[in-house]
């Protein structure tokens, strides 16, 4: 993630008290069919944050460096809330959100950049939240992830798994490896996502972005057209059904280079959702097939550093024969120990990765042991930092 400036929680009462005076100035050249949510994203890019919450009974809600914050206004009634994100919402998705459904979009206010956001109900009651993506598509190098990823945006094949939890950074870091190979490679890519949340330039390659729901109505049907444009890289924004998941893997094993993004922990919880994702009887041949198709496995998650800000840890496994084998017989406790035996082709765990940041001064040694997989390894690794 591109480091963010530095505030303490004394500052941000300050700096949030200051907005009324800065916010004219910037906004001037700023027309939107959406003020009050124009007026709210401001707060939070003038601010450095990260999210707009949006909850009846409070006023708005800003997330900055780590902390919630009040912005700037009244207390919201639901009706403040719809009044103020129906605009940028096309017919559709207003329709399905009265229907009662959750509505994930993106949109884009001019001269504020790009946002992602998830209209849902509380309590019966409208409610939102809204993540501000970076104003530029960021390269692998602004992400200050702890190793080198990107060898991966020149994987001349393969199914590439991009894992974690929601919120960790897979779009970003997704978008960070399209950009990598658009600046390094002469290549036809084909993007099918939901939402579209970066909207990338033609470089040295070809990038053909579908946004479900707008250029074509799920996953399958886009990839299988996709199929036919003779792409050279597919990007799945999710694997989310078997369908999605079979074309996939297909496409990997038939010469394709695919990156898709899977909420799981760690490379065996991602091989093993997949698999799940099917019949019984047809796992097994499933995962004879992730054998052969899969090329490697980042999984990540953020921490927040000292200074405030917000980088990536991970683990990558680069898939080699012996974890083809621990897939194949479904032995995929195996597959952390194929890490440490790949390291020269550049895998690293989560425990090396956690343990380069705090080499840097930038996390405590405590915040590191909690979040890793195995804490006596990292121990071990911290022996003399």
């Amino acid at each position: 993630m591109p480091e963010k400036r530095d505030h303490t929680f004394e500052d941000l009462d300050r700096l949030v008290s200051e907005l009324d005076q800065i916010a004219p100035a910037r906004s001037a050249p700023i027309t939107s069919e959406a003020p009050d949510l124009a007026y709210w994203l401001r707060q939070i890019r003038d601010l450095d944050g990260s999210d707009l919450l949006l909850v009846a009974t409070l006023p708005a809600m800003g997330r900055v460096s780590g902390q919630v914050v009040r912005l700037r206004g009244e207390p919201l009634t639901a009706e403040d809330i719809e009044g103020a994100v129906s605009p940028i919402l096309p017919s559709r998705l207003r329709e399905r959100y009265r229907d009662g459904d959750a509505i994930d979009t993106a949109f884009t206010l001019k001269g504020l950049g790009r946002f992602r956001m998830n209209l849902h109900h509380e309590r019966g009651r409208a409610a939102a939240a809204i993540r501000a993506l970076p104003m530029r598509i960021p390269r692998v190098a602004d992400l200050h992830f702890s190793h080198d990823i990107a060898m991966l945006a020149d994987l001349p094949r393969g199914l590439v798994l991009l894992c974690g939890p929601t919120g960790s950074g897979k779009t970003t870091t997704l978008a960070a490896l399209i950009a990598e190979i658009n600046s390094r490679h002469a290549r036809h890519i084909v993007t099918v996502e939901d939402p579209i949340e970066y909207e990338h330039a033609h470089g040295r390659s070809v990038i053909e972005q579908v946004e479900i729901g707008i250029d074509a109505p799920d996953f399958p049907t886009a990839l299988r057209a996709a199929l036919r444009q003779a792409p050279d890289v597919i990007v799945v924004g999710e694997l989310r059904d078997p369908e999605t998941m079979q074309i996939a893997l297909a496409a990997a094993e038939t010469g394709h280079l695919v990156l898709a993004t899977v909420h799981a922990t760690d490379a065996a919880a991602a091989i093993a959702r997949i698999a799940d994702g099917f019949p019984a009887e047809r796992q097994n041949a499933v995962r004879q097939e992730l054998a052969m198709a899969l090329a490697a496995v980042l999984t990540q998650s953020l921490v927040q550093t000292r200074a405030g800000s917000l980088v990536p840890v991970g683990e990558l496994l680069m898939v080699s024969y012996g974890a083809r084998q621990h897939v194949r017989k479904n032995a995929l406790q195996h597959l952390n120990q194929e890490i440490t035996i790949t390291r020269k082709a550049g895998s690293f765990t989560m425990e090396e990765s956690l343990a380069r940041i705090v080499s840097t001064g930038a996390l405590d040694r405590a915040d590191a042991i909690l979040r890793a997989v195995h804490p006596e390894e990292l121990d071990l690794l911290l022996r003399g930092v």
